[in-house]
């Protein structure tokens, strides 16, 4: 727990864990306060859990999430009035501490003199400068100028955002490149599956940001508050202003772990768990392990998600264990899957149902996860099948592996750069911004029609880089994305169904038959899912080497 003083009433902190209640009791704090909402990050407890240690601890809590960067004068006052009403000394924290600053910075203004403001959030490690400028502005803060300025700006540094800067940078040296993201870690996500199934260790998975920020482009850790597209600027946590020449926007997703009422306050616990969140997939396997008879339950929301076929991944590999453990006979295994196919592409169904088959898994589509009893262990659907009334099913459970709805995080969905459903609004084939000609966009928050997987990213990344330096050079874009996208689904320990196509459901298979046929089991798909993808992705496609993802250049016809 990083806890640090803005006064003698209060304090904030970067994200806190249910472990640091008790360091928090044990320093004195009599109150915690929560400013980020739940499933910003893959890595993130949920308030819940946090609450609930608080209450065993004797800490009075208080939930006043915001979206990054939207931190409204209403915000303050409540934040103002939570300070008067909870017993201090308080903690309050968001995902970087930045946030709960601007708020009690905010909150502050009509009781104290600006420049001790600034003091007190310099003191505790919060440049406040841009909130100042916001207060003196009339509330709004002003982007006719920036705090600082780049050729290019990348939001998000994810797998999209930190290939796409490396290949960026293999093509333009020059280039003046930042990546903007709070997070202190990297994660290499399609390694939870195997985490969840006991194959990787968790912390294979991780490395830190500043280990992984490609050579000669500027990090700034700091959150997105909101765009300005028409005066060229970002507005970060703080407000702080970040002009640019150009902006790819990759921030991937949000895991709404809410909009399944219940499932936060049980996550971790009761037999549930998800594959979804770096700190549950050990939990899955652990629950794998110890069940010997009864039900398991597997989920899929409503698409789109990221990663099509994860939540059957986890259903085949936990039942593959059963399997040969002997357990199998003992367990029902019910997938709940709330849209009608068991996967998007039907020249791999048959596959997958052969394994269905082989497990004995009931298979029941149009079933939508809406709230879970965690003590009560006991799961919530409604059943919308076509043609037919929604009605509700509520079913005992001994594990459940629940998979979320999925989102585009709060500051797009908000955003002028935003379709109707929330995704950032791209041309499908130069994931250029429709409206915006110096915006483009790749990973799962962009809307073209395509798988949203880690190995789309991989191609996409690219292609973005090659169409804006295109742009900077004066030409038109020469890289075309055919909607390319991966799914390595690991129907056993050993095997997998290597899912390769694009707009569409086209398959796009990257080797031959004869190497892998990916409509069929393959043991050579699974060793390279287990051995050959991560290194690819860790040494290679973060690097900027574009091994089998160069693009070929397109131009038009004379």
């Amino acid at each position: 727990m990083d806890a640090r003083a803005l006064s003698s009433k209060i304090s904030v902190a970067p994200q806190i864990t249910a472990d640091d209640v008790a360091k928090a009791k044990a320093a004195g704090f009599r109150a915690i306060i929560c400013n980020r909402p739940d499933g910003e990050g893959a890595d993130q407890p949920a308030f819940a859990e946090i609450a609930a240690a608080a209450k065993k601890a004797g800490l009075e809590t208080r939930y006043l999430p915001i979206v990054s960067g939207k931190v409204s004068d209403d915000d303050a006052t409540d934040f103002g009035k939570a300070l008067i009403e909870l017993p201090g000394p308080v903690l309050a924290y968001c995902r970087t501490g930045t946030r709960s600053a601007t708020l009690w910075s905010l909150a502050m203004a009509g009781d104290k003199p600006l420049p001790d403001i600034l003091q007190a959030a310099k003191g505790a490690g919060y440049d406040m400068a841009g909130v100042v400028r916001r207060i003196a502005n009339g509330g709004k803060t002003p982007t006719d100028t920036g705090d600082a300025q780049f050729d290019v700006v990348i939001v998000g540094g994810g797998a999209a955002g930190i290939s796409v800067a490396s290949s960026l940078k293999s093509r333009k040296s020059d280039l003046n490149i930042a990546i903007l993201d709070p997070a202190d870690i990297h994660y290499y996500q399609p390694g939870w599956t195997m985490v969840g199934a006991g194959v990787f260790d968790a912390a294979t998975t991780a490395r830190t940001m500043g280990s992984i920020i490609p050579q000669g482009v500027h990090w700034i850790k700091s959150a997105v508050a909101a765009f300005e597209p028409e005066n060229d600027a970002v507005i970060l946590d703080g407000c702080r202003v970040v002009k640019y020449k150009r902006l790819i926007i990759c921030p991937g997703l949000k895991l709404n772990w809410a909009g399944v009422e219940g499932l936060t306050e049980t996550l971790g616990k009761n037999g549930v768990t998800s594959n979804y969140r770096y700190d549950l997939a050990p939990y899955t396997w652990e629950l794998v392990q110890g069940l010997k008879e009864g039900r398991a339950i597997f989920t899929q929301p409503p698409m789109p998600i990221k990663c099509a076929g994860a939540p059957q991944k986890a259903l085949y590999l936990s039942a593959d264990h059963w399997l040969k453990s002997g357990a199998l006979s003992h367990i029902n295994i019910d997938f709940m899957n709330a849209g009608g196919v068991l996967f998007g592409v039907k020249d791999y169904v048959p596959a997958l149902e052969s394994y269905i088959q082989k497990y004995n898994a009931q298979v029941n589509f149009f079933h939508r996860l809406i709230s879970v009893d965690g003590p009560a262990k006991k799961a919530t659907f409604e059943v919308a099948k076509p043609d037919s009334e929604k009605t509700t099913v509520t079913v005992e459970f001994d594990m459940l592996h629940a998979v979320p709805p999925q989102i585009a995080p709060d500051f797009i969905r908000v955003s002028p750069l935003a379709d109707a459903a929330g995704w950032v609004d791209v041309d499908q084939a130069t994931l250029r911004h429709k409206t915006h000609a110096n915006i483009w966009s790749l990973g799962d928050v962009m809307n073209a029609p395509n798988a949203k997987t880690a190995a789309a990213a991989r191609m996409q990344a690219p292609i973005v880089a090659q169409n804006v330096a295109d742009d900077i050079d004066g030409r038109s874009p020469t890289a075309m994305y055919n909607g390319y996208g991966s799914c390595p689904l690991t129907v056993e320990r050993g095997k997998i169904v290597l899912a390769e196509f694009g707009y569409g459901g086209a398959l796009l298979p990257s080797f031959p038959k004869w190497v892998i046929d990916g409509t069929k089991p393959s043991r050579a798909a699974w060793w390279l899912k287990e051995q050959i993808l991560p290194p690819v992705y860790w040494k290679a496609m973060l690097k900027g080497r574009e091994w089998m993802v160069r693009p070929e250049k397109v131009s038009a016809k004379s």
